[in-house]
């Protein structure tokens, strides 16, 4: 996937009533009360589909999913370099691919394609399952813990640690730094963001020294695919911007599968029915995961600027302002999705789902995180 923290997207029409009375009495407004939110995307769909809020600097959010759809799908008009993140790094930093627009966008992001074919993903099938049950192992031999900081969070450094080829010594220490950086990310820490950041680019450092001195196969390994890329003048990647994009891959997957894997477990603890069914019919899961990722989306969305002026739904969106393309609110949309907050197994248009976005930045990762 590619990374970036969870948009806030908590946005409050300057323009209409209803919801600019809701300022000082939404909870969305002051915490991370996903009912509460939910409850705001509902209100906006229908009295104000693209709602602006000063927060962060301002910002506009879209919540229906056929205008969200569209701005995903067309990356000329809504564009990434800009803002990609809503809160973006408080250091005004760019990585690519996150951050870049085509061509500059393309070889990066073809380069970490090439890493992820059905013959990758097959291949590791097999060291993500033993990483996942002796992470499980222990907290069975307890008799309890947290599922998202004891299991999850370890989990996806593994994830990151096969996929990257890195050191096992490196999983441990990619996942406590990894998760220290988004808290302080999170609390728009700029001192402690860079401290963690500068840990970060250093492990890229490494990879990315090793594989200029021992490089690996390029279906196999990001870093050597990465160092055989040319940009559109044909000549070689960046240096500043190689390391960027790996040490974008490598915080890619440390954000989301806490939060999905939580929400997740959290329904199946409520549902214990469809606990049971799954664990019954097991063919039944990659349905249940689908549904869960679109019930789930652990990035709330994500941000662009309009390339030029442009006229929705009656509001005027000047170049250069944030966008939130809210991909949760789109997979909530009630006139895409029937009973769209509530689970339904084998979704009839569960492909609609927009949980690893559309378009050119669409999820790098959604094979791997799939699996």
């Amino acid at each position: 996937m590619t990374t970036a923290d969870p948009v806030q997207p908590v946005a409050v029409a300057d323009s209409d009533p209803i919801t600019q009375e809701r300022i000082d009495t939404s909870p969305a407004i002051v915490s991370d009360n996903v009912d509460a939110i939910l409850r705001d995307y509902d209100v906006f769909r229908q009295k104000c589909p693209v709602a602006h809020t000063n927060q962060y600097g301002g910002y506009w959010l879209m919540t229906r999913y056929d205008d969200i759809k569209a701005a995903a799908l067309d990356s000329a008009t809504f564009i990434s370099s800009v803002k990609a993140v809503i809160p973006s790094d408080p250091r005004g930093l760019r990585r690519p691919p996150l951050n870049f627009d085509a061509p500059n966008h393309t070889p990066y992001r073809t380069a970490l394609d090439r890493t992820l074919k059905p013959a990758r993903i097959k291949r590791l099938g097999e060291p993500l399952a033993r990483h996942a049950e002796e992470l499980l192992q222990r907290l069975l031999e307890k008799g309890k813990g947290n599922i998202c900081t004891e299991f999850a969070a370890s989990y996806a450094a593994w994830v990151e640690t096969e996929w990257l080829n890195l050191s096992p010594d490196t999983a441990p220490r990619l996942a406590s730094t990894a998760s220290a950086w988004v808290d302080a990310w999170r609390r728009m820490d700029g001192q402690n963001v860079t401290f963690y950041s500068t840990q970060l680019y250093e492990i890229a450092g490494e990879v990315l020294a090793d594989r200029r001195e021992n490089p690996r196969n390029p279906e196999e390994d990001p870093a050597s695919s990465l160092l055989l890329e040319k940009n559109s003048n044909g000549e070689p990647l960046e240096e500043v911007h190689l390391l960027g994009c790996i040490r974008q891959s490598l915080v890619v997957g440390m954000v989301a599968p806490p939060l999905m894997l939580g929400g997740i477990c959290n329904h199946l603890s409520q549902d214990q029915a469809l606990q049971q069914q799954l664990r019954e019919d097991p063919s039944l899961i990659p349905a249940a995961i689908e549904e869960f990722v679109r019930l789930f989306s652990p990035y709330r969305g994500f941000a662009r600027t309009a390339s030029k002026e442009i006229v929705l739904h009656g509001q005027t969106i000047k170049p250069g302002v944030p966008i939130s393309i809210t991909y949760s609110a789109a997979n909530r949309d009630p006139s895409v999705f029937d009973d769209p907050h509530k689970f339904v197994l084998n979704r009839p248009n569960i492909a609609m789902h927009m949980g690893f976005g559309r378009g050119r930045h669409r999820c790098v990762g959604q094979p791997l995180a799939t699996l």
